[in-house]
């Protein structure tokens, strides 16, 4: 194997031939392909990964934003010794691309300027093709979010189809799912000791197509049977979901045509030391020097820090636990403050944290108190429809490490922005108490996504009563302090389960509590997600429950129009969805002052 230079004397990672010979190279060992600009920072896969890699010795090369329909601009940095790693970005390339209302999007948050247009639709699919017109019989290895969740045979929202698995559609050798740190350096290891790619058929976290089925796997419907019955589809989704424990899963056969896709079961999570092992490589944590434009997504997390990884909050329409998986992994205080001191001494940075965080940002140190029945859980959740009694809740660890921050000599305000699971509160008195008097800018954003009880028992989150009381607590708890602080509602228009008359009662519930929604999504059926599974069938393929759809495009504009009544330009649909369902008497209650 060829050892590089000391990678703490490298600031970037190469992304050309010119950068490559400024360190003696003549080759790279793997070439990384990516939607996304390199930004060389722990919060952006490309980068973790290439650095993860650089520090057991091989030699990395980044292709950021490569134009796909020119075979010579993958062929800049030459033919990689061992496999090329290509992957979409940190989104799927057709969210990234289009709106719910399947229209383009005219900006990019990864992209320098935010300019649209730099990666191709279904980028992992015209990156593979691109790279293997480049090189011929180079291994290639797709990862990253679109290929992890559309692993198996997907419903694709913008074709209004089911399609094949990416792996098959772009012909790709081997499919890396989920957070991929283990796979690719086993994956990794095992090439650069002269094992052919077409041999590692058991590195679990691993997807690819052959003729043999593994022992003791579980059979899914095929792509030909899913596409073709949505009865065959929620049996398909059912399977896969309980096969999604690290530490009990069986292999995943599905067939398509003549082959078989088969999913190996999930990675293991990472223990705290490898994870600190992981955020102690040498970022630059920056954008690429040769950029001269802001990128917004950097301009975003350049001041904030990641704590853990996962999610056990389970919500039907979020894919974080199909990626990131269901249990908590947390970084160590002593690795999380080793990054402050790195971050107290950038340029741009003048003491404010913007988040420290994960997906949520509660779940810091959170964990199963019963290793026994942590191994054979099937729960998609740990909290919905109750909190487990296994679920170590305590919120010592989050409350000290966020003490520490800010005791740090360099910090002077750290703010909490990822996001609260306010159904855990009621159990971490401390952390609330912490949370109002020195981490709320202001504003605290929450996501009940509805206030309906009928859509958040589809969406598998809690109902209006868990919030009501947190608001209560949140409004006196903050008068007590004497701080003028808000709750900033995320809400979710046009979800499964939801009707006008659903979204008519969130509106008046608004209304009722004060509460002011600035930002709507309208629902995106995303790869991957229960949620889509439940837009596609039109039923829940866990409980066999028939399940209303919102489908038409005005019922999406006016349930879209009630979350946002207080604007002026909202009224006429507004009025329009209280005659639609015989309420006008509500017009009244809305609009009054």
């Amino acid at each position: 194997m060829r050892q590089n230079h000391n990678p703490k004397d490298i600031a970037f990672l190469p992304t050309s031939r010119a950068e490559m010979e400024t360190r003696g190279w003549d080759e790279l060992d793997i070439l990384f392909v990516s939607g996304d600009a390199y930004i060389d920072h722990p919060s952006f896969g490309a980068a973790l990964l290439a650095r993860l890699l650089e520090s057991h010795g091989f030699r990395i090369g980044i292709l950021a934003q490569p134009d796909w329909k020119n075979p010579d601009s993958f062929r800049t940095m030459g033919r990689p010794r061992l496999f090329a790693a290509i992957s979409a970005g940190a989104m799927d390339s057709m969210v990234n691309h289009y709106t719910a209302a399947k229209k383009i999007r005219h900006n990019d948050a990864y992209t320098p300027g935010g300019i649209a247009g730099k990666r191709p639709n279904r980028a992992v699919i015209a990156y593979t093709a691109a790279v293997k017109g480049a090189f011929k019989g180079l291994p290639t290895v797709i990862g990253g979010i679109e290929a992890s969740l559309r692993r198996l045979a997907h419903y694709d929202y913008w074709s209004n189809k089911v399609r094949r698995s990416i792996l098959i559609d772009s012909k790709a050798d081997l499919l890396i799912y989920g957070m991929a740190e283990t796979a690719l350096r086993e994956i990794t290891n095992l090439l650069d000791k002269g094992e052919p790619l077409d041999n590692i058929r058991s590195v679990k976290g691993t997807a690819f197509a052959a003729k043999n089925c593994p022992e003791n796997s579980i059979q899914l419907p095929s792509y030909e049977q899913v596409s073709a019955s949505t009865e065959a589809y929620n049996r398909a989704f059912k399977l896969a979901s309980e096969q999604e424990n690290p530490f009990s899963a069986k292999p995943l056969v599905q067939p398509h045509g003549n082959r078989n896709l088969i999913i190996n079961p999930p990675s293991r999570p990472l223990t705290t030391a490898e994870l600190d092992q992981i955020y102690a490589l040498p970022f630059a944590r920056q954008p690429h020097h040769a950029y001269t434009k802001k990128i917004p997504a950097f301009e975003q997390i350049c001041n904030s820090i990641t704590s853990h990884r996962g999610c056990f909050g389970g919500c039907a329409f979020c894919a974080i636990t199909h990626h990131q998986g269901k249990t908590i992994q947390s970084r160590s205080e002593i690795s999380i403050l080793s990054e402050i001191d790195k971050l107290s001494s950038q340029n741009h940075f003048h003491g404010t944290i913007s988040d420290v965080g994960g997906p949520t940002a509660n779940m810091y140190g959170l964990r199963c108190g019963n290793h026994k029945a942590e191994k054979v859980c099937l729960r998609p959740s740990c909290i919905y429809p109750e909190i487990c009694s296994n679920l170590i809740t305590a919120d010592q660890p989050v409350t000290a490490l966020l003490k520490k921050i800010r005791q740090h000599k360099n910090i002077k305000h750290t703010f909490i922005a990822s996001g609260v699971r306010y159904d855990l509160l009621p159990r971490q008195q401390q952390y609330f108490a912490d949370l109002l008097k020195y981490h709320v800018g202001g504003l605290l954003k929450v996501a009940p996504e509805s206030t309906s009880d009928r859509v958040t028992a589809v969406m598998r989150k809690p109902g209006a009563e868990v919030l009501t009381r947190f608001l209560e607590q949140f409004r006196k708890q903050s008068r007590e302090l004497g701080l003028r602080q808000a709750v900033v509602p995320y809400l979710i228009s046009g979800h499964p389960g939801c009707t006008l008359e659903d979204m008519i009662e969130v509106a008046l519930y608004l209304k009722r509590h004060r509460l002011k929604v600035e930002q709507v999504q309208d629902f995106t059926p995303t790869p991957g997600s229960l949620s889509t599974c439940i837009y596609h069938t039109g039923q829940d393929p866990f409980s066999g429950e028939k399940i209303y759809i919102p489908h038409s495009a005005k019922e999406r504009r006016l349930q879209k129009a009630l979350l946002i009544f207080h604007r002026p330009e909202s009224k006429k649909d507004v009025l329009e969805a209280l005659s639609i369902c015989q309420r006008k008497d509500v017009a009244k209650k809305l609009f009054d002052k």
